[in-house]
């Protein structure tokens, strides 16, 4: 199995299963379709599956275990409940890799004089077929403090590592005064967006010199959205740029600190999504890219990260209205808290396509409880809307 250029198929994740990491105390065999949407309540744990991807891309890419547990908290807080009521955390990934399904699987307990974790066992096998009988587990077991699968010469461990180191999570919610995207940047660094958007000023220099009809495009969906807007002034100096732009109704420049929290974001969301594949991570997860977004920007960031999804993976952890309503049935799973457990689930069509016939929106059947969580009908019919004609509602 090759490592190097992905193919034409799409690898992603197909499933996931996460025992006793944070608020993840029991996820068996949960599936994840190429566009997932995970929506819940604030501290439902939409979260926490973004930031278990995180680790294990971390653990796989640059073996930096120990690094995240201590910039996460220390290793108590990895555990569900604390360590004394969650001895260990175990998880299982399954990935579609080049046609071939690979499984990925490890153990960690609770190391309490370093307040960490250790890597206790490893193991990872492959499925041609779904007919086939699986090919032997290959694993090894012990105490470490960083996984050994990178040093594992086999192709398959291999194509694990590979895949996983190319994951990445894009948050570009910090527009502070000493956030990066204000920063001038080196240009020289402009092949990828980084996760927090602060080399876009790069990445815009680039296009614009190496992909002129990419980058004006890019300047028309901005502009299909802030119809103030006309374009990016891009000035390379001692080698590095800064980001500004310039309006329709004048000549004025304006700098990254005089552009509103929701234009910034729209900037780093229409650009990385404009990338071309080969210059985006296998997988992409994103935090409330909504953030700051006026409906219309929702809508049109919705449909590009549709159209993306035919080539990568994409996971979006959301509470927007908007946004859910953007997406099918399929492409949902809805995060509950239950006295601190995280609950994942999909929403079987079985059980809500009579509310859809009843023309109801996604996001109607999820504010159906007031604190945002969604109601688990069953096969309940839709609950009669106020002023609606009580023939056919409700029976």
């Amino acid at each position: 199995m090759t490592v190097t250029a992905p193919s034409n198929k799409t690898n992603r994740i197909r499933s996931v299963t996460i025992e006793g990491f944070r608020s993840l105390k029991n996820i068996q065999n949960l599936e994840l379709p190429p566009l997932t949407v995970l929506i819940g309540a604030n501290g439902a744990g939409k979260s926490t599956l973004i930031r278990f991807f995180e680790m294990l891309s971390g653990m796989l890419k640059a073996r930096n275990l120990q690094e995240f547990v201590l910039r996460h908290g220390g290793g108590d807080d990895q555990f569900f409940m604390g360590a004394r009521a969650t001895p260990m955390i175990r998880a299982e990934v399954w990935a579609d890799l080049d046609g071939v399904s690979l499984k990925y699987g490890f153990e960690l307990d609770y190391l309490p004089a370093k307040d960490s974790v250790l890597i206790r066992c490893e193991y990872w096998k492959r499925k041609q077929h779904d007919l086939l009988p699986d090919n032997a587990v290959r694993s090894f077991s012990g105490a470490a403090l960083e996984p050994l699968l990178p040093e594992i010469d086999d192709s398959d461990a291999k194509a694990i590592c590979h895949f996983f180191s190319r994951c990445a999570t894009y948050q570009f919610h910090d527009t502070s005064t000493l956030a990066n995207i204000h920063k001038r940047w080196d240009v020289t660094e402009s092949f990828r967006l980084r996760s927090d958007g602060g080399n876009l000023a790069a990445v815009l220099l680039d296009l614009r010199k190496t992909d002129g009809k990419r980058y004006a495009l890019i300047v028309k969906q901005i502009g299909r959205v802030l119809p103030a807007f006309k374009d990016f002034v891009l000035e390379e100096e001692a080698g590095k740029v800064l980001l500004r732009w310039v309006g329709r109704q004048s000549d004025k420049v304006f700098g990254s600190h005089l552009t509103s929290d929701g234009s910034l974001r729209l900037f780093c969301l229409l650009t990385l999504l404009s990338l071309p594949p080969e210059r985006l991570p296998d997988v992409m997860f994103f935090d409330e890219p909504e953030l700051g977004l006026h409906p219309h920007a929702i809508t049109l960031v919705a449909e590009m990260f549709k159209r993306l999804s035919k080539k990568r993976q994409i996971f979006i952890a959301t509470q927007s209205p908007y946004l859910v309503d953007c997406f099918e049935l399929e492409n949902i799973i809805v995060a509950n808290a239950n006295n601190g457990e995280t609950m994942l689930r999909n929403l079987p069509r079985e059980h809500y396509q009579r509310w859809l016939d009843e023309e109801y929106q996604l996001s109607d059947i999820w504010l159906q409880q007031a604190a945002g969580g969604v109601a688990w009908l069953g096969d309940t019919q839709p609950v009669q809307r106020e002023g609606a004609e009580e023939a056919g509602r409700g029976e």
